[in-house]
């Protein structure tokens, strides 16, 4: 192997598919996309290309619009979550302008078909994208209505063969209740899938998990707060909670 090679043996995860909400990148505001935020994003997952990694985006839209938010308010549900998906193409292109500034090679496709500004969802481009080392940006959820970004995030991850989800949060894994509410809650180290969707730890959307489990993916809960945190949890270190067949552990 030539020295300037990396070393893709020594990453425990090395394709992986990884999941950010709409708020995250509103970095320090209450809406829209705050760029700062997204150029640290997009330096953590330049960093972790170097070292080998295989990575594809599925980010939210909340940031912008959520849909179950514009039904709450008397739209109709399947036109709020049109426009939801709507928001996830434009944060899809804010990261894809970002990462390619800092000279990562990017492609965004849309499950709606938009092909003026982004290619259609086609699993093997993305995954040939994937391996001639392109990041791949998934944009409108999976192309329906009543489903959310955390299902077409576990939908796409099982399509691209990744060898886990990892979910991209403001805490550093899954807690036996809301650390932010309840002084005594303790994080788990590992987590099973059935005890997180019985005891209604709702890290993910249930179908999600539920799509993970029926294709053993394993999910990894950490902080995006953390620098290094991305890299750290492609080696199997530093803070974070995995979410896979095996028992529950907590600290």
């Amino acid at each position: 192997m030539p020295a300037n090679e990396p070393e893709k043996s020594q990453l425990k995860y090395r394709r992986v598919l990884l999941k950010l909400s709409g708020e995250a990148l509103m970095g320090p505001g209450q809406f829209g996309i705050d760029i700062p935020t997204c150029i640290t994003f997009a330096q953590a997952i330049a960093a972790a290309r170097a070292e080998g990694a295989e990575i594809c985006l599925v980010i939210g839209g909340g940031n912008i619009f959520r849909g179950v938010a514009g039904a709450a308010k008397g739209m109709e549900r399947a036109q709020a979550d049109s426009m939801g998906m709507l928001a996830t193409v434009m944060n899809a292109l804010a990261m894809q302008s970002v990462l390619e500034g800092i000279g990562v090679p990017t492609r965004v496709q849309s499950a709606l078909s938009m092909d003026a500004v982004c290619e259609p969802y086609i699993r093997r481009r993305a995954q040939r994208h994937m391996e001639k080392g392109r990041v791949v940006i998934f944009a409108a959820g999976i192309g329906n209505p009543f489903f959310t970004t955390d299902t077409g995030a576990a939908l796409r991850s099982i399509e691209m063969n990744c060898d886990a989800l990892l979910k991209g949060t403001q805490v550093d894994g899954v807690y036996t209740a809301d650390p932010k509410l309840d002084a005594t809650a303790t994080r788990y180290n590992q987590v099973a899938y059935d005890e997180l969707l019985i005891k209604n730890l709702r890290v993910m959307d249930p179908s999600a998990v539920s799509l993970m489990r029926d294709n053993n993916i394993p999910i990894v809960v950490f902080s995006l707060k953390e620098e290094g945190s991305l890299l750290n949890v492609l080696h199997g270190r530093g803070t974070s909670t995995t979410i896979s067949k095996k028992g529950a552990s907590s600290e």
